[in-house]
């Protein structure tokens, strides 16, 4: 597990009698290296480009290719320029002053105007069916309706505001180094709001600290007061108080009564209201699509779900024309301690405890050079009424992971289906049961195409390479540092560093000081060795964040090892495994074999992409890679030769992703192609790197797997949650594989195994209980099971 760090130092190192690890961590590395530049040629990747599928028109409107030489900006850095004011004394209130002069306007009467919405008042007079108003005293529902609106909102208040955001940049100064912002990606969404439709941003969820700086950002731009939704179960009552009067919106618990609940009926109709006058006013909506890290749950949240229905609904029904929806990412070099334990307690966040961590986070950066930096990344708006009209389009049937993959690893079949998976682990809210099912399969597939924007747009911090390296046991960082600086950028994707390569390496590793231990070994030569123990779970988290990146070299990767696994050794030099051809059907195979295996929570494949055009995106890049070569069989026409093609008995184009019976012929033309794995001096360990990326979470499921003849069923989902988790820590131990060693896993592993058909969740009087089912009760089956998903681990 070690890595060295080599450089010649050009000055006589000081001699230390101690030679404590201490020391290394201030003396820096002493190195005159060459300088990072996060990007290749004249242009730096701008990435974050709407779907060209989906929205076409979008995708035309508000960019502009000279937006892309825009520099950056770090939007906590104020000085006396920002200001109206100049002298001396001003540069020492530049934060007091610039709070005060930014620009809020104001909520004339919405409580009044909210009430006299048409849902409400249909509810009030009673003309709704089951309604809050039938039976009852208009006085007392409209006090009702008071209390309901009073849980959900307040109107900002200026003065609050303009506090905060003083204490806020005073605070974000002292926490981060810089917060970096692409001056084009402001320019689009500022042109954005222009155009008179209204700002929806719908934004990942790194910690609690996106919620405060997504709105100081905004308002720092000259966008106003951002609307942030809120989840009120892990606020306090006292903090969401304060949290309305700076713009924030909770969603009433009667919101997810049942749908013949007038409680329900009722909040359902206030949030709607809400909602419709928040849009009308143009005021910008913050909606996180994701839960946090440290969430139990689904990736998906289930609250953004609820809250993108009902601006949905507002759009659909014409409220306003449309409205302009911005996928957003922030990405941190290390979220700190003090706010990432907020989420591992078990009450909720109260004013006490959120100024605790902060006055934690603040001791822990004060007099010390390890402050972070933080990227927040705006992708390019789209129209969300162009997206409702083409997004049905591409909507076709779907198949179960039981009925797609169960029959494949039992060895009943090997054909798979000509079909794509349905995985939905998001469980469905009140809210979004109020609506048709048609809207609400557009909800479900519109967040998850925001979220993938999200993510595949969002830069790779200096922490994450870093991590990986060392996870992976490269053995030289400098240069493999470098090289993976060029291959993030190389596939278009940006990261958010920048500088010498000196000052990111002693930067990262200060941050994973608590993982690592440097030991030098000769003059100028570091040893950096991480930490075992759970500390390499944390790496891996890290590691994880370079996936999005290489997922699709990643999965074929693992596919091609997959399809050696019953041909050559495991351990068989790569010469041997270089002999073989591959056809392109039974890479297609493994690949989608591979691809219905891994929960769509880590895929977030768009629902416009079919799987055989993935499929043929993962092929492509094992090509353009260099780690596959196409081979050309005596009597087959050259993979590259396009002259040939009879095109007379087709049409010359299709939609994509359509592929239907018709395409068959373009399939059967695959069974004469065939690949072999590259011979190039690199491939090996490049191959190598492909694999591991994966293997966390292939390694937990083939624990899993293992575990199943061992683990006491039926339990509830919790308890055998937690039962894995012990099994997944013990093995841990005595195999070193920490990385897998992480409940997240475990839960993924059992909701998958549960898709798969392996478990089963049966009633009980006390609750939901899992049960295996009586397919995998045989120690064959769940040997087969293992097999079957050991094939993609490449050891």
């Amino acid at each position: 597990m070690a890595t060295m760090l080599e450089g010649r130092r050009q000055t006589q190192p000081r001699s230390s009698p101690s030679g404590r690890e201490t020391s290394l961590w201030s003396s820096g590395f002493g190195m005159k290296l060459e300088a990072i530049t996060p990007f290749l040629g004249k242009y730096r990747p701008f990435v974050g480009r709407c779907c060209q599928t989906c929205t076409p028109k979008s995708w035309e409107s508000l960019f502009h290719r000279s937006i892309t030489d825009l520099g950056f900006c770090s939007v906590i850095l104020v000085k006396e320029e920002n200001t109206r004011f100049r002298g001396w004394l001003v540069r020492r209130l530049c934060y007091f002053l610039w709070s005060l002069e930014q620009h809020i306007p104001p909520c004339q009467d919405a409580p009044q105007k909210i009430v006299e919405s048409t849902g409400v008042q249909n509810l009030l007079s009673g003309r709704v069916p089951g309604g809050a108003g039938e039976g009852q005293a208009p006085d007392l529902v409209k006090k009702e309706v008071q209390r309901i609106l009073g849980h959900i909102q307040a109107s900002p208040r200026p003065f609050l505001v303009r506090l905060f955001s003083w204490a806020l940049l005073r605070f974000l100064n002292c926490l981060f180094l810089n917060v970096q912002l692409h001056k084009g990606q402001m320019k689009m969404v500022q042109k954005a709001a222009q155009a008179g439709s209204p700002l929806v941003l719908l934004s990942t969820h790194k910690t609690l600290l996106d919620g405060i700086l997504l709105p100081f950002m905004l308002l720092s731009q000259g966008l106003g007061v951002l609307r942030v939704a809120w989840d009120s179960r892990a606020c306090s009552p006292a903090l969401r108080v304060l949290l309305r009067k700076l713009g924030g919106l909770f969603l009433p618990p009667e919101a997810n009564l049942s749908l013949d609940s007038s409680e329900g009926l009722l909040a359902r109709a206030v949030v709607q209201a809400v909602i419709e006058q928040l849009l009308v006013s143009g005021q910008p909506l913050l909606i996180f699509l994701e839960e946090p890290p440290e969430s139990p749950g689904p990736r998906l949240s289930a609250l953004g779900q609820a809250w993108l229905g009902f601006v949905v609904q507002a759009v659909q029904v014409g409220i306003v024309p449309d409205a302009l929806l911005v996928p957003v990412a922030v990405t941190y070099d290390l979220v700190p301690d003090a706010l990432c334990d907020i989420y591992h307690a078990s009450a909720p966040l109260g004013l006490w405890t959120g100024a605790l961590a902060v006055l934690r986070s603040l001791w822990s950066h004060w007099g010390c050079s390890r402050r972070i930096c933080s990227r927040v990344h705006l992708a390019q708006p789209f129209s969300l009424q162009e997206y409702i009209v083409s997004a049905r389009s591409c909507w076709g049937g779907r198949q179960t992971l039981e009925q797609l993959l169960q029959p494949i690893v039992l060895g009943q079949c090997t054909a798979v289906p000509d079909t794509e998976k349905e995985q939905e682990w998001t469980p469905v809210t009140g809210p979004l049961l109020a609506l048709k099912e048609e809207d609400q399969l557009l909800v479900r597939r519109l967040s998850c195409h925001v979220l993938s924007a999200s993510v595949g747009s969002a830069a790779v911090m200096s922490t994450a390479i870093m991590a990986t390296l060392l996870l992976f046991k490269h053995q030289k960082l400098l240069g493999e540092f470098s090289w993976l600086t060029e291959e993030i950028l190389l596939r278009g994707f940006d990261v958010g560093f920048s500088g010498q390569l000196r000052s990111l390496l002693k930067h990262s590793l200060s941050l994973l000081r608590a993982h690592v231990a440097l030991l030098r070994i000769r003059q100028g030569d570091l040893l950096v060795v991480p930490r075992p123990g759970p500390g390499l779970t944390q790496l891996a988290r890290l590691s994880a964040e370079l996936l999005p990146v290489f997922l699709s070299e990643a999965v074929g990767a693992c596919a091609v090892r997959g399809l050696l696994a019953g041909r050559v050794p495991p351990q068989g030099p790569w010469e041997l495994q270089g002999i073989l051809l591959l056809s392109q059907n039974e890479l297609y195979r493994q690949i989608l074999l591979l691809m219905h295996l891994l929960p769509q929570d880590l895929l977030l494949l768009k629902p416009c992409q079919s799987s055989y055009c993935y499929c043929q995106e993962v092929l492509d890049r094992l090509i353009q890679c260099g780690l596959l070569v196409a081979e050309e069989t005596p009597g087959s026409r050259s993979a590259c030769d396009t002259g040939r093609q009879r095109l007379s008995r087709k049409l010359l184009w299709k939609p994509s992703g359509d592929f239907t019976d018709s395409d068959s012929d373009d399939f059967e033309e695959a069974e004469g192609r065939y690949f072999r794995l590259s011979q190039q001096s690199h491939c090996p360990d490049f191959f190598l790197f492909l694999c591991r990326l994966l293997s966390p979470l292939l390694k937990a499921f083939a624990q899993a797997a293992a575990f199943l003849h061992q683990g006491q069923l039926p339990d509830t989902e919790p308890g055998y949650t937690e039962q894995l988790f012990q099994f997944l820590q013990a093995t841990a131990q005595e195999e070193g594989t920490f990385e897998c060693a992480d409940p997240k896993l475990a839960i993924s592993a059992i909701w998958t195994f549960r898709d798969l058909g392996v478990l089963q969740q049966m009633p009980s009087p006390a609750g939901p209980r899992l049960h295996l089912s009586p397919t995998f009760a045989s120690r064959e089956n769940q040997q087969k099971l293992e097999q079957f998903i050991r094939q993609f681990i490449c050891s």
